[in-house]
């Protein structure tokens, strides 16, 4: 029997609200992709010790079309990752992102790339929003040189620091504290950007956590601690965990925001309210009440601790590519062709991206020995061969 309560139960939230009438349109549509549009979020947001955002999102016919493709390039690279995963291409542990990706886009519509994003191991979409390529992807992921992490870090530690993009951390919580670490170098450098920490909702109840928002609180850090709140840490249903789940008002005197993360919209607006706030006042905490449909990892069939038909309500109810597609087809924005075609092309693009993956070479055993220490430092050390390497020292 499933433990899930979170359809029924107080201990849950609007994990079923329906979307249809969640959009309302304030100006007509015209055939400018460019035109400003005015759209209310699907729900209200819920404020702890600050005044929420408008629900009113100013966006544009391009953005929208931008959102849905980003969002369908997401959901199909992560399918594509479950076969792989399954055909013993890729090894290790895998947690995939299908279900949260208006977290990822929505947030990258309300920053910039000089804000830093640091997460978890469920990391590929986010970096795939940072700029990241699909060949990086699928080649760190089977563990070859043309990764982001040149095949030494696998699923769990993507990396861009061009893009302000700081990991991909397998420890959970543990990128919490480094996050604030970001913020706190963006305050003395005073660059006007902010730092993202994102955690899942098992993370939440972890000291460091609450070390590390005191220590910006104190200081009025620029940090922006993001709870994607998906109602599962592992198999752990949120209410038998946290005995209060409201993780946006976790931070007592730190203000705080839930959001509804299967919103791209919300997401997006909730983004520039926090940066705005945290530029000003210091931190603040984003709660995304969001969803995923995979298991936590790939070792976890997901259905052992909640229902399939709970599941499949939300695929129905609160899906955030098919939230987009509502509002592309009703406003005359795109059409259905328009839609089916660019998922044509995503998936064709993901499977160009496998082939290309699949010959890229494997890393040579003395990449070991590559990337441990700065450059310039190190210590005597035997390669594989048993023959003497020497660094020297400064």
């Amino acid at each position: 029997m499933a433990l899930s309560r979170l359809s029924s139960s107080s201990h849950g939230s609007n994990l079923f609200k329906p979307f249809s009438a969640a959009f309302t349109l304030h100006r007509p549509i015209s055939s400018d992709t460019t035109a400003s549009l005015t759209i209310e979020t699907s729900l209200p947001f819920t404020a702890h010790n600050c005044d929420p955002p408008s629900r009113s999102v100013t966006t544009s016919p391009s953005e929208l079309i931008q959102f849905f493709r980003t969002m369908a390039l997401m959901r199909r690279m992560e399918i594509a990752a479950d076969s792989l995963y399954k055909a013993k291409l890729i090894r290790g542990f895998c947690h995939l992102y299908d279900g949260q990706e208006a977290v990822a886009v929505g947030m990258e519509a309300g920053t910039t790339k000089r804000d830093c994003i640091i997460t978890a191991y469920r990391d590929h979409c986010t970096f795939l929003g940072r700029g990241g390529t699909l060949l990086e992807v699928y080649s760190e992921l089977m563990g070859r040189r043309d990764g982001c992490s040149k095949g030494k870090g696998g699923s769990m530690h993507f990396y861009k620091k061009d893009s302000g993009f700081y990991g991909g951390h397998g420890i959970v919580g543990a990128q919490v504290p480094l996050g604030c670490g970001l913020a706190f170098g963006q305050k003395y450098l005073k660059d006007e950007s902010v730092t993202f920490a994102l955690y899942g909702d098992g993370a939440a109840n972890q000291g460091q956590l609450f070390e590390a928002l005191n220590m910006a609180a104190l200081w009025d850090l620029p940090a922006i601690l993001v709870c994607e709140n998906n109602h599962y840490g592992m198999g752990t249903a949120e209410w038998r965990a946290a005995k209060s789940p409201a993780y946006y008002k976790r931070g007592d005197y730190v203000p705080g925001l839930k959001v509804d993360g299967m919103d791209v919209l919300a997401v997006k607006q909730a983004c520039k309210f926090a940066k705005e706030h945290a530029l000003k006042n210091g931190p603040l905490i984003l709660e995304m009440d969001t969803y995923r449909y995979h298991g936590h990892s790939m070792s976890d069939p997901g259905s052992t601790y909640r229902t399939r038909d709970e599941i499949s309500g939300v695929r129905q109810e609160r899906d955030p590519i098919e939230r987009v597609r509502k509002l592309l087809l009703s406003h005359d924005i795109a059409t259905e062709k328009e839609l089916k075609d660019t998922e044509k092309e995503v998936r064709k693009e993901v499977d160009e991206a496998i082939a290309k993956a699949k010959d890229s070479p494997m890393p040579d055993p003395s990449d070991l020995f590559t990337n441990v220490y700065v450059k310039g430092y190190g210590v005597e050390a035997f390669g594989v061969d048993r023959k003497e390497v020497r660094v020297t020292l400064p």
